[in-house]
């Protein structure tokens, strides 16, 4: 089995934001990640200055803001 080690900030942001994605990806269809952290439409909102109503029309925006990054393909 390989082993990943993010040794940079650069790699360690990608890494939150890649994260963030799937838990928009999960509240989009319905599930609640936590009770007590933020949510992850709202730290897309707060962060990445994303304005959307909803999980669902939040991830696409976010996907193409990744894309700009480089940090998806």
């Amino acid at each position: 089995m390989d082993t990943i080690a993010l040794t940079t900030p650069a790699q360690i942001d990608a890494y939150r934001m890649l994260t963030i994605r799937m838990g928009l990806k999960a509240e989009s269809r319905g599930f609640r990640l936590t009770r007590k952290a933020p949510s992850c439409l709202s730290i897309v909102k707060k962060e990445f200055g994303i304005k959307a109503r909803t999980a669902a029309d939040a991830l696409p925006l976010f996907e193409a803001h990744l894309r700009e990054l480089g940090i998806l393909a």
